[in-house]
């Protein structure tokens, strides 16, 4: 078995402290093959029965972009709508994604047909599918950080019409939409924490013994 050492555990969790959901980037490119990278970091992140069922879809066509920024204003118009008083004129003012400004568009999907790995470990828990592609998305988010690079996932989002805007198969289910790029600042603190939306609570409230 391979050995890591405390000094590198210690950097190993900056990493984590540090990670961090960018809304903010600069307009800088990404290197050639920065995005390609990523993608098989995230690969080699643990599937159930090893069935790899994530679909990663690199979004370059300007005209798909500005339908996905249409469609976030939409869903963000909407949402926006759920609250009311002191707490929608604070949802007003948050920062919710960097579309507009990350040079790099990535779509996630789970392919919810993948019969690799022979279905192992999906009779009982089906939606293990999607939570591999979730865990495959933090891999490649600590890795992003680790480069220097920024990783948002935007959520505000209408799955069917991502699906329209970017012609998949039906089978394939919406996960998470990425922006990709290099932050405009670097923060230890998440940025609903900083804009007072919510904070970060100690793993003691979320723990039980039986």
């Amino acid at each position: 078995m391979v050995a890591f050492d405390e000094a590198f555990r210690r950097q190993l969790r900056e990493l984590f402290v540090w990670r961090r959901d960018v809304r903010r980037f600069r307009p800088d490119p990404l290197p050639s093959g920065a995005m390609e990278r990523l993608i098989e970091i995230a690969c080699l992140s643990p599937s159930v029965g090893l069935s790899q069922p994530w679909r990663f879809v690199i979004v370059e066509d300007s005209a798909r972009r500005s339908a996905v920024v249409e469609d976030f204003r939409a869903c963000n118009a909407d949402a926006l709508h759920s609250y009311s008083g002191e707490r929608a004129a604070r949802y007003a003012s948050l920062k919710l994604a960097g579309l507009e400004e990350a040079p790099g568009h990535l779509a996630v999907f789970a392919d919810k047909t993948n019969d690799m790995g022979h279905r192992l470990g999906r009779a009982t828990m089906p939606d293990t599918v999607e939570y591999s592609v979730a865990a495959a998305i933090c891999c490649m988010w600590l890795a992003a950080r680790a480069d220097g690079i920024g990783l948002g996932w935007v959520s505000i989002l209408n799955p069917a019409r991502i699906h329209e805007v970017l012609e998949v198969p039906e089978s394939w289910k919406f996960v998470g939409y990425l922006c990709v790029g290099y932050p405009q600042k670097e923060f230890d603190r998440p940025e609903l924490e900083r804009a007072n939306w919510e904070y970060r609570r100690s793993a003691k409230e979320f723990t039980t013994r039986r």
